[in-house]
Order: C-alpha cells, then structure tokens, then sequence
C-alpha cells in the first residue's frame, strides 16, 4: 500500500506492536508505530532489535508522545494510506470520524462470554473461567468478561470457580510467587470496584475478593450478576470473575450473550454438537472456541470483531497482510 500508521495500546506491548509490525514488512509497506504513552518502552526495543537484525530503518518509526497533542497526526496525514488501530471502541471511534478517505482496520474492545451448558464438565469449566478472567489481570479484549452459565448447574460451578480463585495470590507484579499483579492504574482499579458494588446494589453477591489497594484489584468472583448490569454489559478489563445465571433454554443463552454492544470472541463449554453448532451459527461474534477460553487463538487464524468490536477487518497474519496490500485485476491479449 505504502505508508501504514499504527497505533497499539498498552497490554501485551509486545504481542500488539508485532501483530502490527510482522504483517507490514511482510508486505513491504513502511510503517510509523505510535505505542501508547503507558508501555512505550518495549516498542522501543523491539525497534532496535529489528534495526539490529537489518530493517531499513526507514521502514520503520517509533514516535512516542500523548495522544491528545500527536494523535490526530497519526489518523489524518495525508502520507498515510492505512491506519490500523487496536485499542478502546471510545478512540476506535474517534479514529473513524476523524481519518476521512483511507482505510481504516480497527480492532477494539470485547466483552467475551464463557458460556457452560448443563452437560458441562464443571471442574474444566471452572478452570477455564478462573484462568480466563484473571490472567495478564483481566486485562485483555478477549478475556473472560462474562461467565454464562445455565441454572441446573449455577450452584456447583459458582462453588467451583470460588475454590479455584481462592488458590490465586495477588500481590506485588514484580513477586515470582504472584498471580495477579496490578491493573494498569488506580483509577481503572477504582472503576471495577465501583461497578462491582453497583452489580451488589442490583441483586448480585461477592463470594471471593479483597479491598482494593491502589491499583491493586484482587481476583472477585461475583456471583448472580443481572446480565444487563454496568459490570457485564461494558467492558470491564481488570480480574473480575462475573456470574451471569441463565434459563436452562439455549435460545435464552444466546439471547442473554448477544444482549451487548459487542462481538469480539466467545468460549463455550459443551459436547452437545448441537449447542455447537447453534452457537456457531447464532452467536454475535468474530470468534467461538469450543471447550477454550474466549482469547484463544493461533497467529495464523483470522481474529477480529463485529458490532463495537470492530469493523469486520481480521487480524493474524494471513488476513492482515489482505488488509495491508491492494489487488490489482490485470488481463493480457492471448496469441492464437
């Protein structure tokens, strides 16, 4: 295409910067890297390792910087044919009014659900939904943000999922022996302990967690959370572990899972072929893993959202390279 500009957020600082990186060389396109102001330093190094290793460093530009001073630049110079974005659907959507005639690849927020049907194993589910919802501290667009689980078996695997969480330490990120480290600031601590509270004012209870400290929030389990509640219908990035109970009826699943704004991926528990393929089939998402969490995936899949999730475009380095090249149609006469 020419020039790309790329701008990527502040979990996994490697992973985000390389799904970016890796697709555009590949395609031989030059490509300027905005890291977000809060993780710029690996992007920094993973620069100087490429320029090491022989990248013409013109294909290549890291600028650093707040966005409210350089971040219009990124999404409107003139020079820059796409911008691929991966971030929060409030600046995937400022992007896209702001960036006018040029292609746009924007990969934004989720709000994943673990569905578990009634033929479920439990104990595999639980461990799915722990690890799922708590890990790298909830902070990932394809965590574990809700956990949908039919009523004939609510009451087991809500006690499962507490035995699991319990066996996690939070603490100090910097501790070996830690699970759970801190968010990325307190003020995103403080908005999962307010929408946890505001979840108990509506009917739901906490079973496991510990008062917040800073930017410390340990792993809660939150359990008969209303499905239409702050907790579950936004995105919540940090280790809350949210029960949502469910009417023993697939049709009311897929309902109560379709019910937010979002539709990046989804895991679900069951061997009924059945379920499956219904959730395939009905479910408003990019992605369904069968007996995985919603964040599994292979770099060579096509990965991607619908709905405030994203605009359809697919990363993995397949589909991305699509994005970040044209097709040229071309004929030739043929000689008799």
């Amino acid at each position: 295409m020419g020039v790309i500009s790329a701008i990527t957020p502040f979990n996994h600082p490697l992973n985000m910067v390389s799904h970016k990186l890796a697709p555009a060389i590949a395609t031989n396109n030059r490509l300027v890297l905005k890291p977000t102001e809060l993780t710029p330093l690996t992007a920094l190094a993973l620069a100087d390792v490429l320029y090491e290793a022989g990248l013409p460093p013109e294909m290549l530009s890291v600028v650093t910087g707040n966005p409210s001073t350089m971040g219009d630049a990124m999404i409107t110079d003139p020079d820059a044919d796409l911008v691929t974005f991966t971030g929060s659907v409030r600046v995937g959507k400022h992007i896209a009014n702001t960036a006018g005639y040029k292609r746009i690849v924007l990969e934004l927020g989720g709000n994943d659900p673990l569905i578990v049907m009634e033929d479920a194993d439990l104990d595999k589910a639980a461990e799915l939904a722990v690890t799922g919802a708590t890990k790298n501290s909830g902070q990932r667009c394809t965590a574990v943000k809700r956990i949908l689980v039919v009523n004939a078996v609510a009451d087991e695997f809500s006690r499962l999922v507490v035995e699991k969480a319990k066996k996690l330490k939070s603490g100090d990120p910097m501790d070996p022996a830690t699970d759970v480290g801190t968010v990325i600031n307190e003020r995103s601590a403080i908005l999962f302990e307010n929408r946890v509270n505001d979840a108990v004012s509506k009917g739901a209870e906490v079973l496991h967690g510990a008062p917040r400290k800073g930017a410390l929030f340990a792993p809660t389990v939150v359990d008969n959370v209303p499905y239409d509640c702050e907790l579950v219908h936004e995105e919540t990035f940090g280790p809350v572990i949210p029960i949502v109970r469910c009417p023993d009826d697939i049709a009311e699943v897929i309902r109560i899972s379709n019910s937010t704004d979002y539709g990046l991926s989804s895991g679900v528990c069951t061997d009924r072929l059945d379920y499956v393929s219904r959730f395939v089939a009905e479910l408003e998402v990019g992605t369904v893993n069968v007996w995985e969490v919603p964040g599994y995936r292979i770099e060579m899949s096509p990965f991607g959202g619908i709905k405030d999730s994203g605009l359809g475009y697919k990363e993995g380095v397949v589909e991305a390279m699509k994005s970040f090249t044209n097709v040229r149609t071309w004929s030739m006469p043929w000689a008799a």
